[in-house]
């Protein structure tokens, strides 16, 4: 078979079957009285072997190395073509964020491109100083994708550059909530307190109010708790449960039976509040901090019945929680206060 007739079968170029040749990867049997290749049913079986192992990303060398040397094992090659690849395809990935990042900023001019490049060559580098100072140096008006920053965010582990690109998301035009919800869905734990962190920071939205929904059935307290600080600021009485479980927890117990007094100004929820409280103490009769902890939360509820709880307790058989008690439910609450004009005093 001549070569014009091995190309068009094989779908090799008459070139690329020179240049086998020439390289000894797939010489032609035979040659013709005029001179011409003339290649066997061998030769075309081994283009096929050469045009196979190509397609797998084998160099030239290699695919002679495999056809001929005993030694050359496919596991240990094929092993390093898919880790190769893996690499290539990484890189690819970056460059198609990068692309899609500067995209997204709606450039006017190939200065903006050049600003937005020199913001990712910051965030990509090694010193945590460098990277807070390429967000917090970015010059006013010039548009940054707010999922560029997202994701930024939820990849940075330093706390100030992360602070620093939650308030440039903040001053973003748009908010990345996507972004910011896909990380609250994170197996990396780092990822979702990251992701939570950042949704309390942008603008109210129902995406955002849904991430944040969302976070609340998650397994790590941090995660849980931020969410339910966030939500119960928003007045979502979605968060008082894991609200109520942030004061048993401890750590923002301070901060949740804040909020649990707002949301309590509510009349329809300040018995449910005031009773998920009462049932933890119930539950928790052997650990004082915890109950403690509750009998504090109680002082930040406003109305008669979180005051009536206060009273029993100064009679509770747990004497750090009968003293902690007896002090609060003598001290005036600003809620009943704005209330009723005055200071409630009550007494055990």
């Amino acid at each position: 078979m001549l070569i014009g007739d091995v190309a068009r079968r094989a779908g090799v170029s008459t070139r690329m079957l020179r240049h086998y040749d020439a390289l000894g990867l797939v010489r032609p049997t035979g040659r013709t009285v005029g001179g011409y290749r003339e290649y066997s049913a061998e030769d075309v079986r081994r283009i096929f072997h050469v045009e196979s192992l190509r397609s797998l990303g084998l160099s030239l060398k290699q695919v002679g190395r495999a056809l001929e040397d005993p030694a050359f094992t496919p596991s240990a090659l094929v092993g390093d073509l898919i880790r190769w690849t893996e690499d290539r395809l990484e890189r690819e990935r970056e460059l198609l964020d990068r692309l899609r990042a500067i995209d997204a900023s709606a450039p006017s001019g190939w200065q903006d491109v050049l600003r937005v490049v020199e913001l990712l060559q910051g965030l990509d580098s090694t010193s945590a100083a460098r990277r807070q100072q390429a967000v917090l140096t970015r010059p006013e008006g010039v548009p940054v994708s707010a999922e560029l920053l997202a994701g930024a965010v939820l990849a940075e582990s330093d706390p100030h550059v992360a602070g620093a690109l939650r308030w440039a998301l903040a001053r973003s035009d748009g908010d990345g909530v996507e972004v910011l919800a896909a990380g609250v869905r994170s197996e990396d734990v780092d990822v979702r307190r990251r992701a939570v962190l950042a949704l309390t920071a942008v603008p109210e939205s129902p995406e955002a109010t849904a991430a944040l929904a969302d976070a609340l059935a998650d397994p790590d307290t941090t995660v849980r708790g931020q969410a339910a600080l966030a939500l119960g600021r928003r007045d979502e009485t979605a968060a008082v449960p894991a609200l109520v479980g942030v004061v048993v927890e401890g750590g923002n117990d301070v901060e949740a039976a804040e909020v649990l007094g707002t949301l309590s100004r509510d009349p329809a929820r300040a018995d449910r509040i005031v009773a998920a409280l009462v049932a933890e103490l119930a539950a928790r009769t052997a650990d004082s901090a915890v109950r403690i902890r509750l009998t504090q939360a109680l002082v930040e509820l406003p109305g008669a019945t979180a005051q009536e709880v206060l009273r029993r307790l100064t009679h509770d058989d747990d004497r750090a929680v009968a003293l902690v008690a007896s002090a609060l439910v003598a001290r005036p609450r600003p809620a009943d206060q704005h209330e009723s004009g005055g200071d409630d005093v009550g007494s055990g």
